[in-house]
């Protein structure tokens, strides 16, 4: 979760002060090297997001599908390492991306039609050949978000299955909240992302990608820590309490 949480906080911070900072004012201009560097965090938290989820999912797959093995085969030295190979993967891919991009050139009126520095905008201003960056960057995609995105759903499919062979309904609802809030972030995540990559940059989709885009980057990290944190039954209850002191405030205005 730490890891998770300092993703989400990379990823609006890359993007969330040029955003506030552009409406303030009314300066929407970005340097060539300002701009790299926001595609380089980007590409870097997005590529490690991917494997994070998919870690996350595996320990939630060992955690209900071999309750009496996860001590042991969740331990601390495999958490480390596989979220510092969460991060090295994700930092390389971004350094070979944002490598092959640097030595494009671009032309034109140079105005990005989107709310920050992301690899398809970007591809359209280039005028030199981008093949090879294209071929590699599909190669990294696979790599970085299908492999990824088929290992969480496996792990899901074969959690949902066990949940399904518990007895007890008790047993099944509480092993559908261990996981609920993990799938529901994947399911956000990978939608959009998935729409975002697959809808093709039209003149009558752009508006669309954008506001996915936004979803995506902006409004799902921020909206993960509560996801999260109604597992925690103190949060739950104060958030219960709060709403029926606004309730009763509410009919007693009345």
């Amino acid at each position: 979760m730490p890891n998770f949480a300092s993703v989400e906080i990379c990823y609006t911070s890359t993007i969330l002060p040029r955003l506030l900072a552009s409406f303030l004012t009314r300066d929407r201009t970005i340097s060539d090297q300002g701009c790299m560097t926001q595609f380089f965090f980007f590409a870097c938290c997005a590529g490690t997001e991917c494997y994070l989820l998919a870690t996350m999912s595996y320990d939630r797959y060992l955690a209900i599908c071999h309750p009496l093995l996860y001590a042991s085969l969740m331990n601390l030295k495999l958490c480390l390492q596989l979220a510092a190979g969460s991060w090295l993967a994700g930092l390389l891919m971004s350094t070979i991306v944002t490598g092959l991009f640097s030595k494009l050139q671009f032309c034109g009126p140079n105005a990005i039609d989107h709310f920050f520095c992301d690899f398809a905008p970007l591809l359209e201003l280039a005028c030199s050949d981008t093949t090879v960056l294209r071929l590699v960057t599909f190669i990294i995609c696979f790599l970085d978000v299908v492999f990824p995105f088929v290992f969480t759903w496996v792990s899901y499919i074969c959690i949902i299955a066990a949940i399904l062979r518990i007895p007890a309904t008790m047993g099944r609802q509480k092993a559908f909240s261990t996981c609920s809030s993990h799938l529901i972030v994947v399911t956000v995540f990978y939608g959009t992302l998935i729409v975002v990559d697959m809808i093709p940059r039209t003149a009558s989709r752009r508006q669309l990608n954008t506001v996915l885009s936004f979803f995506y980057t902006i409004l799902t990290p921020m909206a993960n820590p509560l996801l999260y944190s109604l597992r925690n039954r103190q949060v739950k209850g104060d958030l219960g309490n709060a709403l029926r002191k606004t309730v009763a405030c509410i009919e007693s205005s009345y």
